[in-house]
């Protein structure tokens, strides 16, 4: 049926075919294959296409580190792009195409970049985009721009869900191989809670593809008695086809599970990834070890692959790389798999073995070439056959597959994700995790273990030594002590004497004459020359290539590669999908929604929504026969300034503060005095930054001697609480103040206009005339003949006279129905942040519109709030910087137009009057704007070099956007009731 598959063997299910198709042609695997061995069994070598250079790529590796079989899989919503041949689970109906070619990767027109590779040499960008300067924006940026990327994204949205989850547990095992199952199986047995996670979708890792003997047992049936036994334990749980992607600080581990990504259809009702946060005591990575490419002409043509890639095709999947096959290896692995091949049926054409001491003969039929090299992969498309320097002579070797082996570099990404740096080993030849790491231990391959019974070994002791950590005085290791007879040869970084590219990183065409170039040209730091060449910055991440590049860079710089050292370790270990990050947070569930006590209500009542931060607030409350949005927000603003009005203000943020220095704390917060705030009275607030810029704003009122009760901001309430808890335990730790919430506990309504008194009285018990309850009043009352007790401020941000009432969030609507119910005879209407934003600027109360980040409080008119007094406050010190006392500050001003029938939006820049309309001619901008019907025309807030002292000087409002200027005054910014005799009435 297929060109490649062998008639017999493997581990996959010949009763389970499962038809697919690439690049739209039919093509059928089986139960068990991989997207990469379907497409190898069914003779298709060629793949993809490099990324600089366009050349014909094929299959590579087996796993993770897969640089070549990048493809785009699905269709509509379900596309993925960039996803490796060599992790997608084979299943019915999988529909896969390549990438980066057009019009077909069989025949390239980006192929013609292969005959401009002597201008496309490292740092050739740099050199070549920065001249003529005019080419950026019109020829160079747009040119790569397309031709960035791979694969293409799609812009269907993605139909299917996601999710996240926490696991804990004593033992992390990360990987399922042979040391992995080992400390698995010894923590299993010792009662130990343990989470065992590797990325197959078969456990067992080299166990799979092993054909000798391990401990006495054939490999497949010591793993199958293994996994038996795990799954049998309570408390041992097994993730297959789960990457653990990065560590993170409290020894917590992101791992993220394919649930779906093996199926056609996908339930619904199911995740298709899930993300975990695994938080372990103790973690024993036994992730393995990645086989090193060697670097030769041609080492990249379709059919060159990791001499244990093709064994693992070979014994999973029944695979034959080719009819006759050449082995290229520096160590003993090559010949395991010379030998497999070999009782497959298969030609192993000759193993050329660059070791001057290797082996002369084995138990093989194929001859040994013992110092020699490949010097020269054949062929365009596929293997041709190969060039071998043989004892200072070339030979050529007729075949047409080619498995290179240079030996293997543990996968010890994980251990350094949190700073640590991989140390070089010369008696491994390799780079190791520091063996000193806090909650995690390296084990077996990953720590330079060779052979698969010291790994089992390896793992077993690791995992009891980590459990005598937690108490577990009873583990035993579940393997018996194994040396490691895995003899080390030396690296072979390069061969010398190739006439063709000998690539190092293959995804981004860096060969080995651009790191000799990086060198030459001074960039040889290893973080210097990865960004000069680019070698390591494909999603592959360098797992193939930055080894041997480190080692070229130090043989170029006649050093050790420790000198050289590695680039930065980073999460994520393989690519993560923006699905999975996201998780549930997406659609209507992107971020929680969050109603106030009072949302019911407004409802009702008719109010139109609208979406500020996580809340919904009532915007505005239409009536019969109003058409616009201004229309009932001008009857609004007028009923509230001549009758009263309601408004929910519960999402503000609320915070409790208690404690014997909490008026201190307060003081320091504050620019202004708090120390002696008299119970029973609210007073507003400047919090500064500690660069002296205003942070947020507010009224905090003292309930008690030791009880403030403070409100923010609704944007701001996260993050002043914050503040608030940092402070208190970085800064001034020693102070007695403690903080609670209670932004949800509070519905809160704002009852504002002059009959505001009139009609609350009906509901409080107590007097609230002016006399018993003045201005900036604040205490707990009781309500409705002593049924409810809640919290009355006589606070008012719309200028009026006016109350804020808190009472507990259950009862919210109901008090609203009885302010009503009371308002009707004095005219009360529900009035929303729309109107409130009317009544606030007619009286030039300011908002984060103004608190932007970027004024202190001179510049808003509060420089009599910031205290003299105090011996300190956050951000005192700075405010006496030279730019914050500057004459020509932005200032806040008022702003109207000079004919009222004209207007001006907010954002708009100020220009002196006659000035040429430019960013150099700018005097500052509009931070605030509406239509005040109380006024008759368009009025804004505006920050304005000079501004207090420019109030009558004529000015153009400029929105070059909308090419609009209207002439306008400045002025104060209060136009209403300039006195505030309607706030004190």
């Amino acid at each position: 049926m297929s060109s490649h598959r062998l008639s017999k063997g493997g581990r996959i299910e010949r009763a389970k075919p499962l038809d697919f198709t690439f690049d739209g042609k039919p093509m059928q695997g089986f139960f068990g294959d991989t997207l990469a061995s379907a497409l190898l069994a069914n003779g298709r070598q060629l793949v993809g296409r490099s990324f600089k250079y366009h050349r014909p790529r094929g299959i590579l590796t087996a796993g993770a580190a897969e640089p070549n079989a990048l493809v785009t899989i699905g269709e509509g919503g379900r596309t993925e792009a960039n996803t490796r041949a060599t992790l997608v689970e084979l299943y019915s109906g999988l529909k896969a195409k390549s990438q980066n070619r057009w019009p077909s990767v069989d025949f390239d027109l980006g192929a013609i970049n292969s005959l401009l590779s002597p201008f496309l040499g490292a740092g050739f960008y740099y050199k070549t985009f920065m001249w003529p300067a005019t080419f950026w924006e019109k020829v160079y940026e747009p040119i790569i721009r397309k031709a960035a990327g791979l694969g293409r994204s799609t812009y269907e949205p993605d139909p299917d869900a996601y999710e996240k989850c926490w696991a804990h547990c004593d033992l992390l095992v990360i990987g399922a191989g042979p040391t992995g199952l080992a400390a698995a199986l010894t923590a299993g047995r010792a009662g130990a809670r343990v989470v065992l996670a590797d990325d197959g979708f078969e456990l067992g890792g080299s166990l799979l593809s092993e054909t000798a003997p391990v401990v006495g047992k054939s490999a497949s049936d010591l793993l199958a008695q293994t996994l038996a036994e795990l799954a049998d334990m309570p408390n041992v749980r097994l993730f297959s086809r789960t990457t653990v992607f990065g560590w993170y600080d409290g020894n917590v581990f992101g791992a993220v599970e394919s649930v779906q990504k093996n199926t056609a259809t996908v339930n619904p009702n199911r995740p298709v990834e899930r993300i975990w946060r695994i938080a372990a005591k103790q973690v024993i990575l036994a992730s393995g070890a990645e086989e090193r490419p060697l670097v030769f002409g041609g080492n990249d043509i379709p059919g060159v692959m990791m001499a244990g890639a093709m064994r693992s095709y070979l014994n999973r999947q029944a695979i034959a790389p080719g009819k006759s096959t050449v082995i290229f290896t520096n160590d003993a692995s090559g010949y395991a798999t010379a030998a497999d091949l070999e009782a497959a049926g298969l030609e192993v054409a000759a193993i050329v073995d660059s070791r001057p001491d290797a082996p002369r003969t084995w138990s093989g039929k194929a001859r040994i070439l013992p110092g020699a090299v490949v010097v020269d992969a054949k062929g365009g498309k596929s293997v041709k056959g190969v060039t071998v320097l043989n004892n200072g002579r070339p030979e050529t070797i007729s075949a047409d597959a080619l498995g290179m082996s240079g030996g293997w570099s543990p996968i010890i990404h994980l251990a350094c994700h949190r700073g640590a740096k991989p140390v070089w080993s010369d008696a491994k030849a390799v780079f190791l995790a520091p063996e000193t790491q806090e909650g995690l231990t390296a084990a077996g391959a990953a720590a330079g273990i060779g052979s698969v019974e010291a790994c089992l070994a390896d793992g077993a002791g690791k995992a009891t030594s980590a459990l005598q950590a937690l108490d577990f005085s009873n583990a035993t290791a579940a393997f018996a002590a194994k040396a490691d007879t895995t003899t080390v040869s030396k690296p072979l970084w390069r061969v010398h004497g190739s006439k063709g590219k000998a690539f190092v990183d293959y995804q981004n065409d860096v060969h080995l004459k651009d790191l000799g170039l990086a060198v030459s040209e001074g960039y040889g730091h290893v973080e210097l020359a990865k960004r000069y060449t680019t070698n390591g910055m494909a999603t592959d991440q360098g797992k193939l290539s930055n080894v041997n590049a480190i080692g070229i860079l130090a043989e170029a710089r006649k050093v050790s590669p420790a000198d050289v050292g590695t680039t930065t370790f980073r999460p994520f270990y393989t690519p993560l999908s923006f699905g999975a990050l996201t998780g549930a947070s997406k659609g209507k569930h992107f971020q929680p929604v969050r109603k106030s006590p009072l949302h019911e209500w407004a409802k009702k009542n008719g109010a139109v929504f609208v979406e500020t931060g996580l809340w919904y607030r009532s915007s505005w409350f239409p009536k019969v026969g109003e058409t616009t949005w201004r229309e009932s927000v001008d009857r609004e603003v007028l009923n509230v300034r001549e009758n009263a009005g309601i408004c929910d203000v519960s999402t503000l943020g609320k915070i409790e503060i208690f404690g014997k220095d909490a008026a201190e704390f307060l003081n320091r917060i504050y620019c202004n005095a708090f120390l002696k705030l008299p119970v029973g009275k609210a007073r507003y607030g400047l919090m500064l930054r500690e660069d002296g810029m205003i942070y947020d704003d507010g009224t905090t009122s003292r309930l008690g001697e030791t009880h403030f009760f403070m409100t923010t901001t609704t944007a701001y309430a996260a993050g002043v609480m914050n503040h608030l808890e940092f402070c208190a335990q970085a800064l001034w730790p020693d102070l007695d103040v403690q903080f609670a919430s209670s932004t949800d506990q509070f519905a809160q309504i704002a009852v504002a206009g002059p009959k505001s008194r009139m009609i609350l009285q009906t509901l409080v018990d107590e007097d609230i005339s002016d006399a018993a309850f003045p201005f900036l009043g604040a205490k707990e009352v009781s309500l409705c003949g002593g049924k409810l007790t809640g919290r009355l401020f006589r606070i008012s941000f719309s200028g009026e006279l006016a109350y804020e009432l808190a009472v507990p969030a259950g009862y919210g609507e109901a008090i609203a129905d009885a302010i009503m119910e009371a308002g009707k005879p004095h005219g009360i209407c529900p009035y929303g942040v729309e109107a409130l934003g009317v009544m606030r600027i007619e009286k030039g109360h300011v908002t984060h519109s103004e608190i932007n980040g970027t004024v202190i409080p001179s510049d808003l008119g509060f420089a009599k709030m910031v205290s003299t007094a105090k011996p300190d406050f956050i951000g005192k010190a700075m405010l006496s910087r030279e730019g914050l006392t500057a004459d020509d500050r932005l200032s806040l001003v008022g702003v109207r137009p000079l004919d009222p029938a004209t207007t001006f939006k907010t954002g708009s820049h100020i220009l002196s009057d006659g000035a040429v309309p430019s960013l150099e001619s700018d005097q500052g901008y509009v931070s605030s704007s509406c239509y005040s019907p109380n006024l008759g025309s368009t009025i804004g807030l505006a920050l304005v070099k000079h501004g207090p002292k420019r109030h009558g000087e004529h000015v153009t409002v400029w929105n070059d956007l909308k090419n609009e200027y209207t002439k306008a005054v400045l002025c104060s910014p209060v136009f209403f009731d300039p006195e505030n005799g309607k706030l004190h009435g």
